[in-house]
């Protein structure tokens, strides 16, 4: 570890007094600031950036590092790659007039410097907590957000509509997409790739090339990227041809002329030899340029913002710039909790029980070990999911699609009729991506593959777009397709081994976070499709509960056994095939109460009040969940709370349903959650 993790880039400055001399008065932030102040104090616009030379911006990127590091300190984030793009940014919207020009971000999760360029520096220490801003783009956050931004590879389509619009409209603002390499690579980036050449709108495509995703970038793409970047033949002839416009005094003197074939584009400038995909495509292509260099990005940006046509620029940074641990670990800086902000050390947390995330890395693991017909197939999220040790354990049977959900579950599919046991493991936001592909690849042929469906339910700070909330109600009508959900770190070992031992195909969700501090067993046991396990009797009232809402329904029960209500409560372990049996046995009870961490429309709920009414059990009931509605991002607890599925809202909520039906005189102490 360095002694000084903050290490500004070459081209930046010592924070001084700036000294702009091209704007008036009025937006001159120079003629307002007091000595001394910080020039990211004095912006509450964006378009204020266009009255700074370079120099001044180049301090305000130190700045907006600086604020990034010392509030993502307590809060955590996404650090990293918000870090990375700081430069692209401040090149940006000193050249756009946003929110009338627009600037679409992939992802969103490297957008921290434009919350900040944006009039959100007094709100950014709230970053990603209950009531706060969000950690990606929101139009319901800011006018200079222009999409809910969560998910990759979206971008592109995103800003070809736009341009599109401005086409039909006749108006003439100006469009810039920012995507990461990992982002582009994803199948949707490339279908809109295809009609952006074709429709020849103009149209800025940022490509941030950090080698990295969140693991390390995999593909063909990745490769040839990579190439460009370590290529002498292409440095001496980029760096021969700067120096002779820039002595000409106009960096675009030859570049501006750009058309719309190959022969005529900036790379076959440079690069006369490439075969870059996008000329072929039709889109102009910068050669890599040093995203950490205010001035050169600026320059070209111009030119292409004055281009007619599409130009992509392909712009290389470093991810974690200008702080040592976080260049030194980007995957952990992606999404990172609470650290010391001198030396990166993430701040330990109270000891806990393992998480789910891990538990399943170990039990595929041992899985593997005795079945060589298991592969373990992920989506760029070797880490996240827990598939790292697999990977490391059996290299020649684990594979990273990169972000192509699409292509992991199709590819899954193919090794499946191949007489091997692929394993899915994709986080529940990211499968839903590859609905069709489920359907019409898997389970109309009912293969024999498992997913492995991580950060089910209310996931916490990433908030509405990575909330595994819609799973259950997904998957649950898909014919053949059948659904386990552990309730515990135990239940998740012996229902990924279930999954495994089981025909057809077999979805496994679990939540994130920490299980319970139950004991794992060695030698886990196989499930009996379609069967429930009670883990708590009772009379008055039976909870029939699913995955982590087990915990939550037991702690409720012990809740109401204080006011006198006998509570029973059965972990249904399967979401598809339900435990019919059980649930006719829970009639007996004097109310039915079904609780889950997902949707309540479509969700598993409904099908227990189908069964109920199928076999014309009048017994009152309740179904709890998710409202129709998105979930913010807030901490789980909160979250919990917000929504009503915390274990005192929970047990408020089963006590007044008994009460009206029943006309029960006991209460429970008032909640805000009633």
């Amino acid at each position: 570890m360095t002694e000084d993790p903050f290490v500004p880039s070459q081209n930046q400055n010592l924070p001084v007094q700036p000294s702009s001399q091209h704007c008036s008065s009025e937006n001159n932030i120079s003629a307002v600031q007091p000595p001394m102040k910080r020039i990211l104090d004095c912006i509450t616009e964006p378009s204020q950036l266009s009255c700074l030379t370079n120099d001044e911006l180049n301090i305000l990127a130190h700045e907006l590092r600086e604020e990034i590091i010392s509030v993502t300190a307590k809060t955590g984030g996404h650090v990293a790659s918000s870090l990375g793009a700081i430069e692209i940014i401040v090149a940006v919207h000193s050249l756009i007039n946003s929110p009338t020009d627009k600037f679409v971000f992939d992802v969103g999760h490297q957008a921290y410097a434009h919350k900040l360029l944006t009039g959100r520096l007094k709100n950014f220490p709230t970053l990603r907590s209950f009531g706060g801003i969000s950690g990606f783009t929101n139009p319901a956050e800011s006018k200079h957000d222009v999409h809910a931004a969560g998910h990759a590879s979206d971008s592109l389509s995103i800003a070809l509509g736009l341009a599109k619009a401005r086409a039909i409209r006749g108006s003439n603002e100006k469009i810039v997409a920012l995507i990461g390499d990992a982002g582009i690579s994803g199948g949707m980036a490339f279908e809109a790739l295809n009609i952006i050449g074709q429709m020849q709108l103009p149209l800025v495509i940022i490509l941030n090339d950090n080698e990295m995703s969140i693991s390390k970038n995999v593909g063909a793409l990745m490769k040839h990227l990579g190439a460009l970047r370590s290529s002498d033949t292409y440095r001496n002839t980029r760096d021969a041809t700067q120096r002779r416009l820039e002595a000409q005094g106009k960096l675009g003197s030859a570049a501006v002329n750009v058309g719309r074939s190959m022969k005529d584009s900036v790379k076959q400038l440079f690069l006369p030899q490439s075969s870059m995909i996008y000329e072929q495509l039709g889109i102009v292509c910068t050669p890599p340029l040093n995203g950490h260099n205010i001035e050169q990005l600026r320059d070209f940006l111009r030119m292409a913002l004055a281009t007619n046509g599409p130009v992509l620029m392909h712009v290389v940074t470093h991810k974690g710039e200008g702080f040592a641990p976080a260049i030194q670990n980007p995957v952990q800086f992606h999404g990172v909790g609470a650290y010391n902000p001198q030396t990166g050390e993430v701040l330990p947390k109270p000891a806990q029980a393992p998480s789910y995330t891990s538990v399943f890395s170990d039990a595929l693991v041992n899985e593997g070990r005795s079945d060589n017909t298991i592969v373990a197939i992920t989506a760029a999220m070797r880490g996240g999911t827990g598939t790292e040790a697999f990977f490391n354990a059996f290299p020649d049977r684990s594979i990273d699609v990169g972000i192509a959900e699409e292509n992991a579950v199709g590819m899954a599919a193919g090794l499946a009729i191949a007489g091997m046991k692929p394993v899915v493991a994709i986080y529940s936001t990211f499968l839903q991506r590859a609905f069709d592909q489920i359907i019409i690849d898997n389970a109309l042929i009912n293969t024999n593959v498992v997913f492995a469906i991580d950060r089910a339910g209310l996931v916490g700070a990433d908030g509405a777009t990575h909330h595994g909330v819609f799973d259950i109600a997904y998957l649950r009508m898909i014919p053949q397709l059948k659904i386990l959900a552990p309730s515990n770190e135990a239940e998740l070992v012996c229902a990924l081994h279930t999954a495994l031992a089981t025909p057809g195909v077999i979805a496994l969700r679990y939540p994130r976070g920490n299980g319970w501090g139950v004991e794992i067993p060695s030698d886990p046991y196989t499930f009996e499709v379609g069967k429930s396990h009670t883990v708590r009797d009772g009379s008055q009232i039976a909870v029939l509960a699913f995955g982590e809402m087990v915990k939550v329904a037991l702690d409720a029960a012990e809740m109401l056994e204080h006011h006198n209500m006998s509570v029973r409560v059965v972990d249904m372990r399967w979401v598809k095939p339900l435990d019919e049996q059980a649930i006719i046995q829970a009639a007996q009870t004097q109310l039915v109460v079904s609780i889950e961490d997902g949707v309540i429309a479509g969700g598993v709920g409904e099908e227990v009040q189908h069964v109920l009414a199928s076999h014309a059990v009048h017994t009152p009931s309740l179904v709890l969940g998710i409202e129709d509605e998105f979930v913010p991002h807030g901490s789980p607890v909160d979250l919990m709370k917000s929504v009503g599925l915390d274990a005192s809202a929970v047990a408020q909520r089963i006590l007044q349903a008994y009460q009206v039906t029943h006309a029960a005189t006991s209460t429970l102490p008032h909640t805000k959650n009633q």
